[in-house]
């Protein structure tokens, strides 16, 4: 696409977002359930009848969930959204109304390569993708010392599981009270009728059944945790442990605020330890954070994916992962060479660490296998790791449990600045509460040379500009961006060898952060800006060599 089309792209963008509705949608609402609304409720009408509720509220209660004191009420489809929240929030019974918003999973759609479990046991990959060695969660060695447990209950929540897949059945958490009582029956008294495996929230509440009818939750429990040592199929980063299934997103891939709820709540009811979310989108809704604290104050570990939008999390929060909640794990995705996926969100404060995520091979819906992308496919290897150092240890607490996920990730210097940790989570190391060594690959820990080289600030449209640095006699360079800010996708620095091969390309968001490596003593730097956006450019002050 040229200049010209770009522009227009991004016009049309514009004009949709402001005059696409009924009325002008600020850059903030975000998806929802058309005229449906969470609302808390102050604790003085905790034991009122819905018919009272609808009353009081002036709405048509659609549904209670009693754990958050929380009714989820339905208004006219044609009713301004800002307009509805204002009136109802001076209601005097009242404490908190949000849209019901709507998640998605965080898939990203790739060319399969079957049979490539890369995320266990990278071993190079073949030549059509070839990977680097190592660059794994170390799940071999961390085999050695345990393979995981059926004690330790995993809420998967997602799309459902595929319950009868082959490599997941023997894994499948199972309440016994509901499987050996009636049907029909709440038989073990906790609200949900025949609740065997989990619990479906897409539909009405007595709709129990979470088998998988997209296939995303049954890929997440794959990578947590097939069967291991069975003679067939794949096996999981934790061989033994106990998935609940609890689906809340849709064939579609899609799921509300409300079900987003109910599902969390579930599981901490029902004694999950970790709870494990591929899924993201909506605005921020203290809601959804209350009943991630809920699951922080019940001992559970919260695992999030951090995203497929290529943006800094740190700016642009996505949600669940950016809730500042003790027990939240945000999970980066990389590719088979440790590089951060094209696709997967970052961000220095707000993503925690990252795991493999690209070209996943796992179990899918209809005892089916694919390999999937996304920072959905990360944040289960993030899981397993997590089941496995539960069984090691399991008088560690949920803080604990991340705290040493954290602390032990091994160092790549493709995610410093990228994530909080520097790292790619490691099982080993988790358990043997070893720290990484420093990654001798990081231009951090080289010798440096001062320089300096710095586009216009801001730059100029249709602009391009040039630079050539070198270290004479170096065998391997790479530069040190103290601030790099242009429109990303756009406005591109072009990074090329002596030989002029193209080395990389690097925009958007790069500030405090080193280049990839550049092999040989010399780089030529090709800088071009389009015609529309003029943001910073880039500073670039000291050459880093070996």
């Amino acid at each position: 696409m040229g200049i010209h089309g770009r522009i227009a792209l991004k016009l049309a963008l514009v004009t949709f977002l402001t005059t696409g509705s009924l009325s002008v949608m600020a850059e903030t609402e975000h998806e929802s359930v058309p005229g449906e609304y969470v609302v808390k409720l102050k604790t003085s009408v905790e034991k009122a009848s819905v018919q009272s509720l609808s009353q009081m509220l002036g709405s048509y209660v659609k549904s209670t969930i009693p754990e958050g004191n929380l009714v989820v009420i339905k208004r006219p489809v044609v009713e301004i959204q800002s307009n509805v929240i204002k009136s109802l929030s001076q209601n005097p019974y009242v404490e908190i109304i949000e849209p019901n918003y709507i998640y998605r999973t965080t898939r990203t759609p790739n060319d399969p390569l079957l049979g490539k479990l890369w995320g266990l046991k990278n071993v190079g990959q073949d030549d059509k993708a070839p990977g680097l060695k190592g660059i794994d969660v170390d799940a071999e060695r961390a085999w050695d010392i345990t393979t995981g447990s059926d004690n330790i209950l995993v809420a998967v929540i997602d799309t459902g599981i595929d319950y009868n897949h082959p490599d997941l059945k023997d894994n499948m958490w199972v309440n016994e009270a509901e499987l050996n009582g009636k049907p029909g029956v709440d038989d073990d008294g906790n609200g949900y009728v025949d609740d065997v495996y989990g619990h479906n929230f897409v539909e009405a509440k007595d709709q129990a059944d979470p088998l998988d009818d997209h296939g995303h939750g049954s890929h997440c429990a794959g990578t947590i945790g097939a069967r291991g040592n069975d003679g067939k199929g794949i096996v999981g980063v934790a061989w033994n442990v106990k998935f609940m299934a609890l689906k809340f997103l849709s064939a579609q891939g899609s799921g509300s605020l409300e079900g987003a709820i109910r599902s969390i709540d579930y599981a901490t009811k029902m004694g999950a330890k970790i709870l494990s979310n591929s899924w993201g989108g909506g605005g921020y809704s203290e809601t959804l954070k209350e009943a991630i604290q809920r699951s922080h104050a019940a001992g559970a570990l919260f695992i999030a994916a951090a995203g497929n939008n290529g943006t800094n999390n740190d700016d642009k929060p996505h949600y669940p992962s950016n809730y500042d909640v003790p027990n939240v794990i945000s999970v980066a995705a990389i590719d088979n060479k440790g590089s951060l996926a094209s696709f997967s969100n970052y961000g220095r404060r707000s993503v925690h660490v990252a795991a493999p995520g690209v070209n996943i091979y796992s179990s899918i819906h209809n005892g089916s296998y694919d390999s999937w992308s996304g920072t959905s496919m990360a944040t289960p290897h993030v899981t397993g790791v997590a089941v496995l150092l539960a069984t090691n240890e399991p008088n560690l607490t949920n803080v604990q449990l991340r705290s040493r996920i954290l602390s032990t990730a091994k160092p790549l210097s493709t995610l410093k600045n990228k994530v909080s940790s520097n790292g790619i989570a490691n099982a080993y190391l988790a358990l043997t509460n070893q720290v990484a060594p420093p990654d001798a690959n990081d231009p951090a820990n080289w010798a440096s040379k001062t320089v300096s080289a710095s586009t216009a600030h801001p730059y100029a449209k249709n602009k391009t500009e040039t630079f050539e640095l070198s270290v004479p006699g170096a065998k391997e360079i790479a530069l040190y961006f103290s601030k790099f800010d242009s429109e990303r996708g756009y406005d591109k620095a072009t990074l090329f060898d002596k030989s002029g091969a193209k080395v990389a390309e690097i925009s958007g968001n790069n500030d405090d952060s080193y280049s990839p490596v550049i092999t040989g003593d010399y780089v030529k730097v090709v800088f071009v800006a389009d015609d529309s956006v003029e943001k910073y450019g880039f500073d670039i002050s000291k050459i880093a060599y070996r």
